[in-house]
């Protein structure tokens, strides 16, 4: 089988603008980069996506995957992105037999910059049974402060999204973009173009709302815990308890939210009460 032809057309996360702050001083300010690229898939213009710029084919492959528009890596032909035509070609051996109906009924979703779904997949995706990954409280908090070490863009320039694959206190690959959706579709794009050492990837870390999307996406890449730093939505909440996957909402410090959790969660490593919070019997009554 003919070699993959990737183009490796990554540019700059940030770019730098002037800016007059608060007490009238002019100063340079980093910001996050934000590019138009359209995806053509076997010459048929799919989209129009929003990013960094900084692993366009990645990014491309995942989305393809994710919306169930590519079946296989191994049907990968090439990907070639252009940025001057603002532009990002795949070329595959095959596409699904029910392409056109999947194009034709797309559902805008709570992703930010509005990300698409196409074909009711919310409704039509079938998946195999995940691993009732366990976690460890102690565990989450141990990721939590690892995590702290990346955000390098959000740092720098904020307005940008971060999402990690994890193998439990593991942080083993970690991806910024516009949009909380291109970086979670960066990371499978990687899963399948073999970038990074995920294969054992048990927990995917976002920045953002865990809505149906992304619950959706992480369950297609067959991790069963998402853990957020934000809250969570009903669908998403749907979706998880069809999926089987365990949600770790508002996780920051050593607080966090459970949900659809069972068994899986070890509560190892309780912080203290607050005084207003404590118990009838906790406080004799």
């Amino acid at each position: 089988m003919t070699a993959l032809q990737l183009s490796r057309a990554r540019l700059p996360a940030t770019t730098t603008i002037d800016i007059m702050d608060a007490y009238g001083d002019l100063r340079q300010q980093a910001i996050a980069a934000e590019r138009a690229l359209t995806v053509y898939l076997n010459k048929r213009e799919i989209v129009t996506l929003m990013t960094l710029g900084d692993d366009p084919e990645a990014l491309v492959v995942g989305y393809l995957r994710n919306q169930g528009l590519l079946h296989s890596a191994d049907d990968l032909i090439a990907v070639q992105v252009d940025w001057e035509v603002e532009a990002a070609v795949v070329a595959t051996r095959r596409l699904p037999d029910d392409l056109e109906a999947r194009l034709g009924h797309r559902t805008v979703t709570t992703g930010c910059g509005q990300g698409t779904v196409f074909g009711n997949l919310l409704e039509q995706t079938a998946l195999a049974a995940l691993p009732a990954t366990t976690l460890a409280q102690s565990d989450l908090y141990q990721l939590l402060t690892n995590l702290n070490a990346y955000n390098d863009t959000y740092k720098s320039a904020g307005a940008v999204h971060g999402c990690a694959l994890c193998h439990q206190t593991e942080v083993l690959d970690f991806v910024e973009d516009v949009g909380r959706h291109n970086a979670v579709d960066t990371l499978a794009g990687r899963q399948w173009l073999a970038q990074a050492a995920s294969g054992n990837a048990d927990i995917f870390y976002t920045t953002g709302r865990l809505t149906s999307e992304m619950v959706l996406k992480v369950a297609q890449m067959g991790i069963s815990v998402l853990v957020s730093r934000s809250g969570v939505t009903q669908k998403g909440v749907e979706l998880a308890e069809r999926f089987g996957v365990m949600l770790i909402a508002r996780a920051k410090g050593k607080q966090f939210q459970a949900i659809n959790a069972g068994t899986r969660l070890t509560l190892d490593s309780p912080p203290p009460r607050p005084p207003a919070a404590r118990t009838s019997r906790e406080a004799g009554v």
